[in-house]
């Protein structure tokens, strides 16, 4: 250690920065990421959102949207600029009622600057107002604004959110929603949750959408566009909206078949899962011309595609056991994906068994059989796929055999304790696969982590004395009957 001497001006100076809280003398930028290894540019450091109040106004014709945002949120750091996920034209931010400057950076975020940094802890309310054309922004390549016929709908995974509203988009921010929309008398504007109100004024009718649980933003969801909705309650109480676009032609009739059985397959998947954990359910099936489903919180969009073939009831059961695992309980990062998808395709599984169209086992049995040890679907690790493959196959076929191992392991006792009991444990929050595996553990009172290890993480085939819990050796691997309809919501997540 060296020894140097300091002038008095400087020992003063010195005293004088002893003298100041170290909070006022650290100021620092919020990350532009929120750390996700998939996606190290998605979300955003610096605070914590609480509530988005979002009181929009849409011309289908034009797709022209205008909006205020306005963002409640605490910080978690001494902040002296935070970033917001966001791709339309900002006309002005304000930070706790006062103007701060803003510009745009990197592919889809928004910097802002607080005209007086904000010390960690304080609450935060941040009010956006902006413009633009959805359809002609893009980010990476890609947009998940997709236009159709009568107007347009928001959404898509891992992201949908930038198209629409300023946010901190990352699954392990969740925050309660309202969404109020003024469109063209004629045009209906949908959202998750329950409709608060309905007004019109001078040829336009504002629709306005409560979410009062916590929501991550790629599940938060906007519909406009001409649709005939349908309203009900389930058997077992829970109010049931439901929205079908006008110019669905030939896949009507099989897409009202399917997501009309909403109510009655959510009252049904509550004896796996436990009471369904939002105020109402449903989903909505608009004109576009996308594959896929998702699970959008509380109002699923379906792709007109999932029904080319006839109803589908299998993958209205596959979105709806995501409101438990994946909106009730969402992952903590995207590597946790198998939560997710590995559950929600086992629900689909166990429609089968209920419909008599073939048992959990006999589709492990045909799954694993189907997939020779050189196939390329083995070296797919469901617990941690990667960015590349977390849509793939895979995780969804792979996924549901590591549940199917799971409860061959433990026995149903236990297996059908933890499908119920883990939305409860992790209710309104996030969770990894790490997490669900010491559960299941503390359930079960069996060590797990080699289960764990083979089926969700070795990229090579389970030999059989390691699936012996799974697969009836000499098992003939015929095709279920309900292998059609399964099949068939592969992928429903890919763009």
């Amino acid at each position: 250690m060296h020894r140097r001497e300091l002038a008095p001006g400087v020992l003063a100076a010195a005293s004088l920065l002893l003298a100041i809280p170290a909070s006022a003398a650290s100021w620092s930028p919020g990350a532009p990421g929120i750390g996700d290894p998939y996606y190290p540019t998605y979300g955003n450091g610096g605070y914590d959102v609480s509530h988005y109040d979002l009181r929009l106004k849409y011309q289908p014709r034009t797709d022209e949207l205008q909006g205020t945002a306005t963002v409640l949120a605490r910080t978690t750091q001494n902040l002296s600029s935070f970033d917001l996920d966001f791709l339309l034209d900002v006309s002005e931010v304000r930070v706790n009622g006062v103007k701060a400057s803003f510009t745009a950076s990197g592919q889809h975020e928004l910097v802002v600057t607080p005209k007086t940094p904000l010390a960690e802890g304080t609450p935060m309310t941040v009010v956006v107002r902006y413009s633009g054309v959805p359809s002609t922004k893009s980010a990476y390549g890609f947009t998940t604004w997709h236009r159709t016929p009568d107007g347009a709908v928001a959404a898509d995974e891992p992201e949908s959110a930038w198209w629409w509203f300023p946010s901190n988009d990352h699954p392990s921010d969740k925050a309660t929603f309202d969404v109020s929309v003024a469109v063209p008398d004629g045009t209906q504007a949908i959202s998750n949750g329950t409709l608060q109100s309905t007004s019109s004024k001078l040829g336009w009718t504002r629709y306005t959408w409560r979410q009062d649980k916590p929501q991550a933003t790629y599940l938060t969801t906007l519909a406009l566009g001409r649709f005939d909705i349908t309203t009900g309650t389930s058997e077992g109480g829970v109010p049931v909206v439901n929205a079908y676009s006008k110019d669905l032609g030939a896949n009507d009739g099989a897409a009202r078949a399917s997501v009309e059985r909403t109510g009655e397959l959510v009252d049904w998947l509550t004896g796996y899962f436990g009471p369904y954990p939002f105020g109402s359910a449903g989903g909505y099936v608009p004109n576009t011309t996308t594959g896929y489903a998702l699970e959008t919180q509380t109002r699923v969009y379906y792709s007109p595609k999932q029904f080319a073939g006839g109803s589908n009831t299998s993958v209205v059961v596959h979105e709806l056991a995501h409101q438990w695992y994946g909106d009730d309980v969402s992952l903590k990062g995207w590597k946790d994906i198998w939560i997710n998808e590995g559950f929600a395709r086992y629900a689909q599984w166990l429609w089968s068994e209920h419909e008599g169209e073939g048992t959990a086992q006999e589709l492990a049995d045909y799954v694993y059989a189907s997939h020779p040890a050189d196939d390329a679907f083995w070296t797919v690790a469901p617990g941690d796929p990667g960015p590349d493959d977390q849509f793939d196959a895979a995780v969804y076929d792979r996924g549901a055999l590591a549940v199917q191992a799971l409860r061959g392991e433990i026995g149903d006792d236990a297996f059908f304790a933890v499908l119920k009991g883990w939305p409860k444990e992790h209710a309104y929050g996030n969770a990894s696969v790490a997490d669900f595996r010491r559960y299941a553990e503390q359930v079960s009172g069996k060590p797990l982590a080699a289960l764990f290890d083979t089926w969700l993480f070795q990229p090579s085939k389970p030999a059989v004395p390691a699936a012996r819990s799974l697969v009836r050796t000499g098992a003939a691997a015929a095709r279920p009957e309900s292998w059609r309809e399964i099949e068939a919501t592969n992928g429903v997540h890919g763009r």
